[in-house]
């Protein structure tokens, strides 16, 4: 009855973890990518920029679905004017920065790859995962309220208000459940899809700001109403600009979309010329992407903030009018009728439906792309069901938090944006100045001063999503650090290669018992490696006939997880051979150097080791922050997880 039971359970597990690859996985697919005799990949031919640029807008235009109305009520009277000056930073200040992120990182990393180049060790890694957490708060709850809108739309609609009234959180976590449904069945990210959503809903909104402006001009009492109201607020036109930019931070959700504009990258078509080291014609697609997708949205921002704004009383934008998180579906229903309403309902819940997926496949692209490779992901981590039940999990808690609201979750949205694209400004101003470009530093210095002003204002005002933010960074952070701890004798070289003189070594010993000592390097004249050779034959009774090659592994960066191992031999003082190794740690440098021995040659090799001083525990904290510490039992510890074969596994000694 036992394996009738079981039989659920491993197909489970088998489907859930279906794609799971370990380490072993991969490196023997690189040797095969590597082999002489491996046909190369077909090249990768890509879609027009403008189709591309579709699959990037069902996120980046689906705000229109809520923007004005968070527009509305963040500044009043004055929204039109406060998107002037978003468009105006985002036209003067994120275009020019997201273009020069598409010629630093043409391959899809974005903004964080950069800063991520720009700084090393622990530091770096910290910085990257902050990054994350802020990036997680993105796409999140892009997906959060996304799906909350999508269930206002649904709500509000005159033929489902009676059904459907006082559904809304219901409402939005089935679309979440939904969501992640599919992408647990197995979801491909169509880009024919999203030019369909993209279009259509381009033009029905188009329909809709038309109409809206001929009912301005129609009815030219409703400007000078508008300008009366206005003008009795904040008095000057001076007055209004300087309440614009106090405010314009509420309206950040409308700078959305351009780091997912430089994931979607690597689906451009590029130039016959392009090569992966220089795709200029991918990165002159991308920049029209950019340009064309800004372009758009800003004019679309400037028409909707003005319209809802002159046309729609001030008390519906609050919680519980029929504008609330739908301006625009209001005005569809009240100028065009209930028939084009629906529809226009319809292709806004489409293509906010696919706004939540585009973000959930951002979610998963974006994870393994830096986690595995800093060994801070657990092992089922590299599977993609088990993360969508996580992340769909983390969706349906941030919507009970915020209670389905749209305008609730628009400051934690807006952290997110803005973070990321203050850290593409600072990233992009570095790069500048490395390059030498005076006038582009201080340039791009001044847009990273506006975006932290504007970072700094959002979050004093609306807190929660720096505190989303901090709940997903501290998160990511303690898994990352218990999966690396868990992971810590995880045999992690990805590659090794041997010099000519090395191999050399190698090869004049393989006929003999092949052996090793481990020697941490210090002033490596002759006395060192004499004393050290006399003390390990002392402790080990080994006869002077026998032959010794040391060992010495000099740390990079200990904060790299997995890497190749490069090997260099070289002789000192005329006898003695001494193999040189560079890695982020020790033990497993030598454990992936005895194993590589031992597949080339056949034979068994042996290590020799000298016991390490001080407190157990201390040097397992070296070992694990600084790759160095108690070597010999660590080293015997990754050999024995990497080869459960006690007679194939290389030997290790310790006097």
């Amino acid at each position: 009855m036992a394996p009738t039971d079981a039989a659920p359970l491993s197909r489970l597990r088998a489907w859930m973890l279906e794609g799971l690859s370990d380490m072993a996985g991969a490196r023997q697919a690189q040797a095969q990518a590597q082999a002489p005799s491996a046909a190369p990949p077909h090249p990768h031919k890509g879609q027009r920029w403008w189709r591309v640029m579709c699959l990037t807008g069902v996120d980046y235009f689906s705000t229109l679905g809520y923007q004005p109305g968070i527009a509305a009520l963040a500044a009043g009277l004055l929204s039109p004017i406060a998107t002037i000056v978003l468009v105006i930073v985002t036209l003067v200040g994120a275009l020019p920065v997201y273009r020069r992120v598409a010629e630093e990182s043409p391959h899809g990393q974005g903004s964080i790859a950069m800063l991520e180049r720009l700084l090393s060790f622990w530091q770096g890694k910290i910085f990257v995962l902050t990054l994350l957490g802020f990036a997680a708060t993105d796409f999140l709850i892009t997906i959060t309220l996304s799906a909350a809108d999508a269930g206002t739309h649904l709500v509000e609609n005159p033929h489902l208000t009676e059904v459907l009234h006082g559904r809304q959180m219901l409402i939005t976590l089935l679309l979440i459940a939904l969501l992640g449904a599919v992408f647990l069945k197995g979801f491909l990210e169509a880009i024919g899809v999203a030019v369909v959503l993209v279009a259509a809903y381009l033009v029905l909104n188009a329909v809709v700001v038309g109409v809206g402006i001929w009912h301005v001009i129609v009815a030219p009492h409703v400007i000078t109403d508008w300008s009366a109201a206005l003008t009795a607020q904040h008095g000057s036109p001076l007055a209004m600009l300087g309440v614009s930019l106090i405010v314009f931070p509420k309206l950040a959700l409308g700078l959305s979309g351009f780091e997912t504009g430089v994931a979607v990258m690597p689906h451009v078509e590029g130039s016959k010329g392009d090569t992966e080291e220089k795709p200029a014609g991918r990165i002159r697609g991308a920049k029209k992407l950019l340009t064309t997708s800004a372009v758009i949205m800003s004019c679309f921002l400037i028409c909707t903030s003005f319209i809802t704004s002159v046309l729609i009383p001030e008390n519906e934008f609050e919680r519980g009018g029929q504008a609330n998180g739908r301006a625009l579906a209001f005005l569809a229903h009240r100028y065009l009728g209930d028939g084009f309403g629906t529809v226009y309902d319809v292709s806004t819940i489409a293509i906010l439906w696919f706004a939540g997926a585009s973000a959930m496949a951002g979610l998963l692209n974006l994870m393994p792309r830096y986690l595995p490779r800093y060994g801070m992901a657990p092992h089922w981590a590299r599977a993609v069901r088990p993360m969508v039940l996580v992340f769909t999990l983390v969706a349906f808690l941030v919507t009970w938090i915020f209670d389905a609201s749209v305008d609730a979750q628009g400051g934690a949205y807006a952290t997110g944006v803005l973070v990321l694209i203050s850290s593409a400004a600072i990233a992009v101003t570095i790069a500048a100045r490395r390059a030498g470009q005076r006038g582009w530093t201080v340039g791009f210095g001044i847009i990273s001063a506006v975006f932290l002003y504007t970072t700094v204002v959002n979050v004093i005002e609306r807190p929660d999503g720096v505190k989303i933010g901090a709940c997903f960074i501290t998160g990511i952070i303690l898994v990352s650090l218990l999966s690396r701890l868990a992971r810590s004798f995880e045999l992690r070289v990805t590659n090794v290669e041997l010099d000519d003189l090395a191999e050399r070594f190698v090869r004049d010993i393989a006929h003999r018992r092949i052996r090793f000592i481990a020697n941490e390097p210090d002033s490596r004249d002759i006395a060192e490696y004499r004393d050290k050779l006399e003390q390990i034959r002392k402790d080990n009774d080994i006869p002077a006939q026998e032959d010794f090659i040391f060992t010495e592994v000099s740390i990079a960066d200990p904060s790299e997880f997995e890497a190749d191992l490069r090997v260099h031999g070289e002789v000192l003082h005329g006898r003695y051979r001494v193999l040189t190794l560079q890695s982020a740690s020790v033990p497993n440098a030598l454990a992936a150097l005895l194993l590589h021995v031992r597949d080339t040659t056949g034979g068994l090799p042996h290590m020799y080791f000298e016991w390490t001083e001080g407190s157990p525990l201390a040097n397992f904290l070296r070992f694990f922050l600084f790759g160095q510490g108690e070597v010999a039992p660590v080293t015997r510890e990754v050999l024995r997880e990497a080869e459960p074969d006690r007679s194939r596994r290389p030997r290790v000694h310790v006097g």
